[in-house]
């Protein structure tokens, strides 16, 4: 996704759902259709309707019986101009979620609402509970998870660019909804409520993440509980430059903290970075912890690595085949995750 694409995504964002007024759980979900793919694995498609609007998704459900206690769930959100065949495609999470028996659900956002097909993070009308896009994904995500039996104790959130900083809002505005949260080339949680200021932010961070930890735990309101969160970005990254990957593990490691009853400790939290190698690329890993010790953030900066999927696949747009496997070290963090 170059600069320029989300530049005219920025300013190219046309028809905005209106506020839902409450939350949507008793929005319905209309299958589409259920195209085949090899092994009777299924990618079923279909629309979710709430007071906020709708969205189009895809549903990828292995083959075979789930366990007892249901299917854990992966909710993908993928980048600007890219769509759910795209992203599945890029990432390979379909052959990931196979191996494991797991479900992946992809909200799909049209372009009939971002120009570039691009969620729209920066406008303060997506960036709370009961509202616009966080309303429809919770509310997608909740619906799939009941119509096709999903361990709710194992629902997991992941983005990537723009769907990166979608989901930091959304896990904000429903924590007890997700158990975990990934994002891959993303930012801060409400890193911007203006197209200008989201432009500035994208190539030099923000001033501080501890005023956006404090919003995310705010937002969390009495729901409020730990979301560990994995952050992935590459430090070649020219288009939402590194620094917003540092600051999103940091402000992650601060709202869990803060959910913990720890005070907004800027000074503590980070291990000592290990230093790796994966796929030919070269690796810094920090996990910032309470102060128990419970891993809150964790943090991979890959030196080669631009604005792409890591480890990804050329079948899908903006994914580079080198590196580590992104998708891999996704799911092993969700798996890792206790059950709540």
């Amino acid at each position: 996704m170059t600069s320029a694409v989300l530049l005219a995504a920025a300013v190219g964002a046309t028809t905005v759902p209106p506020t839902a007024e409450r939350d949507a759980t008793s929005a319905g979900v209309a299958p589409v259709t259920a195209s085949a793919v090899p092994n009777d694995d299924r990618f079923v498609a279909g629309v979710f309707r709430n007071e906020a609007g709708e969205r189009r998704y895809k549903l990828f459900i292995p083959d075979g019986a789930g366990p007892p206690g249901g299917r854990p769930l992966v909710v993908m959100l993928h980048g600007c101009t890219q769509d759910a065949d795209d992203i599945a495609r890029g990432s390979r999470m379909n052959e990931a979620a196979k191996a494991r028996g797991w479900m992946v659900l992809y909200p799909e956002q049209p372009a009939e609402h971002n120009i570039k097909k691009c969620w729209n993070w920066y406008d303060p009308r997506h960036q709370h509970r009961g509202a616009g896009e966080p309303s429809l994904v919770a509310g997608m995500t909740r619906q799939i998870a009941l119509q096709y039996g999903a361990d709710t104790s194992r629902v997991y959130l992941a983005g990537v660019s723009a769907g990166a900083a979608m989901a930091s809002l959304v896990a904000a505005a429903y924590p007890e909804v997700y158990s975990a949260l990934a994002l891959h080339s993303g930012l801060v949680h409400s890193a911007s409520a203006t197209v200008m200021d989201a432009l500035g932010v994208m190539q030099k961070g923000v001033p501080s993440p501890e005023p956006h930890a404090v919003a995310a735990f705010g937002e969390m309101g009495a729901r409020a509980r730990v979301v560990p969160t994995l952050v992935i970005h590459g430090e070649r990254d020219a288009v939402l430059a590194p620094i917003n990957g540092a600051q999103a593990a940091k402000q992650w490691f601060l709202t869990n903290a803060l959910v913990m009853g720890q005070p907004l400790d800027t000074t503590s939290g980070a291990t000592n970075a290990t230093l790796s190698e994966e796929g030919g690329y070269h690796l810094r890993t920090s996990t910032y912890r309470a102060k128990d010790g419970t891993p809150l953030s964790t943090l991979v900066m890959v030196k080669e690595l631009g604005h792409a999927w890591s480890g990804g696949s050329s079948a899908g747009t903006f994914a580079d085949e080198q590196g580590p496997d992104a998708t891999r070290r996704v799911f092993e963090f969700f798996a890792a995750i206790p059950r709540r």
